[in-house]
C-alpha cells in the first residue's frame, strides 16, 4: 500500500508531457531490437521438436509483447503505440536493407562454393525474405502490437488497475490472435500447404499465449520496479486511442 500511495497517478495526457522518464527509452530500444530480430531470423522458418510444429520466431518474438505490456501499464497508450511505430519502422528498414544488400552482385572471391552452394545463394536464403513475407510481417507486428496496448489499456481504465494479470493475458489473447491471423496468411497461404498454414498458426497462437502466461511473474516484477522508478502510474482515462498516431 505505502508503494501505491507514492506513486502519482495520472489520468490526463497532458499531465505527462513535462514528465521526465527514466527507462523509457531503454524500453523503446529493446522492443525495436526483438522485432527485428523476430522478423529476420525467425519470421521464416517453421521448425519441429519432439513431434511439435511451431514459426522459429515463437522463442522470442512474443517478448515484444510482454514488453508492450509493460511499457503500457508504466506509460500509458500514447507512449506504448510511439515504440509500436518505432517497431514497426525498424523492421520496415532492416527487411528493406536486406533485400537491397541480397540483391547486389555478389564479388567473384568473396562468393565461392561451399559444398555445392554459393555464398549468395546461402545469403539469400537466410536473409532475402520474399517481399509478401517482409510485408505480411510488418503489418502483423503493427497490427497486433496496437490492439495489445489498446485492450491492456482499457482494461486497466475499466478495473481500476486492478488484476494485471488479467489485463497481460488478455491483452495478448487479442493481439497475438490478431498478429497470427493476418502473418501467416497474407505470408504463406499458397507456398505452404494450408494444413501446414493452419497447424503453425494454432500452435504459435497458443505457445504465444503460453509465454505471455508464464512469463506474468516477471512483468509483474518488472511492472513494479520501473512504477517505483518512474513515480507515476499512468491510466488512459483521455487517450486519444487513434493507431494512426505518433503523438506521445
Amino acid at each position: 500500500m505505502a508503494q501505491q500511495k507514492a506513486l502519482e497517478r495520472i489520468d490526463h495526457a497532458d499531465a505527462l508531457h513535462n514528465h521526465r522518464f527514466k527507462y523509457y527509452d531503454f524500453a523503446m530500444a529493446a522492443t525495436c531490437v526483438i522485432i527485428v530480430c523476430s522478423n529476420i531470423i525467425g519470421a521464416g522458418k517453421a521448425a519441429t521438436v519432439f513431434g511439435f510444429t511451431f514459426g522459429a520466431g515463437v522463442l522470442f518474438f512474443p517478448l515484444s509483447y510482454v514488453l508492450g505490456d509493460v511499457l503500457t501499464e508504466v506509460y500509458g497508450y500514447a507512449r506504448a503505440r510511439r515504440v509500436v511505430w518505432a517497431g514497426f519502422a525498424a523492421a520496415a528498414f532492416a527487411a528493406g536493407m536486406a533485400a537491397v544488400i541480397t540483391a547486389m552482385p555478389p564479388a567473384a572471391w568473396w562468393n565461392e562454393d561451399l559444398g555445392g552452394v554459393d555464398k549468395q545463394t546461402a545469403f539469400a536464403l537466410n536473409f532475402g525474405q520474399a517481399p509478401r513475407i517482409v510485408a505480411a510481417s510488418c503489418l502483423a507486428i503493427w497490427a497486433g502490437e496496437m490492439a495489445n496496448a489498446f485492450v491492456m489499456a482499457r482494461m486497466k481504465v475499466a478495473s481500476g488497475g486492478k488484476h494485471l494479470w488479467q489485463r497481460t493475458i488478455g491483452s495478448t489473447i487479442v493481439g497475438q490472435g490478431v498478429d497470427t491471423l493476418i502473418f501467416y496468411p497474407l505470408a504463406f497461404l499458397g507456398i505452404w500447404t494450408l494444413e501446414g498454414v493452419l497447424t503453425v498458426m494454432a500452435t504459435n497462437y497458443v505457445l504465444k499465449v503460453l509465454w505471455e502466461a508464464v512469463l506474468t511473474p516477471v512483468t509483474y516484477r518488472v511492472v513494479g520496479m520501473l512504477k517505483r522508478a518512474e513515480g507515476v502510474d499512468v491510466y488512459d482515462a483521455d487517450t486519444d486511442f487513434t493507431p494512426f498516431s505518433v503523438r506521445s
